[in-house]
């Protein structure tokens, strides 16, 4: 329970709502923005009601699934386990971090953006990505 409002929604979207890969994830790209353009106007409708609303969006998360991609190119495309890894980074345009992120640490973030210590943040994006999404 909050002290200072009545409760949080943190949707989950993804870096992909701005880095779509196309040959790939164009519907799952879409969901996202989607998710983040209903989130964000969901924030002005609750915030003024106590409700805060916020988003976390995950780049690459080191998990079973990416285990299992990375896994499947190295043996299709005959080579290690690491250089597979390497493939799936570059083709996120790179991981400056040099590593996914771990569920731990998303999950982290948003044990933080759900307490009383975020009590003042709504209506906004949180990118966990090790870098990926470039900067201006």
């Amino acid at each position: 329970m909050l002290a200072q409002g009545r409760g949080v929604v943190v949707h989950v979207t993804s870096i992909q709502n701005r880095l779509p890969l196309p040959e790939a994830t164009t519907g799952y790209a879409s969901a996202k923005a989607a998710l983040n353009t209903y989130s964000k106007s969901l924030s002005k409708e609750v915030s003024p009601k106590g409700v805060r609303v916020v988003r976390v969006s995950p780049g690459w998360i080191a998990d079973a699934g990416s285990n299992g991609l990375a896994l499947r190119i190295a043996e299709e495309a005959g080579i290690s386990y690491d250089e597979a890894i390497q493939v799936i980074m570059t083709s996120l345009g790179g991981i400056p971090l040099g590593r996914p992120a771990a569920p731990g640490e998303v999950a982290d973030l948003i044990a933080f953006l759900a307490s009383d210590r975020a009590a003042s943040i709504t209506g906004t994006e949180h990118v966990i990505d090790g870098g990926t999404v470039p900067t201006a």
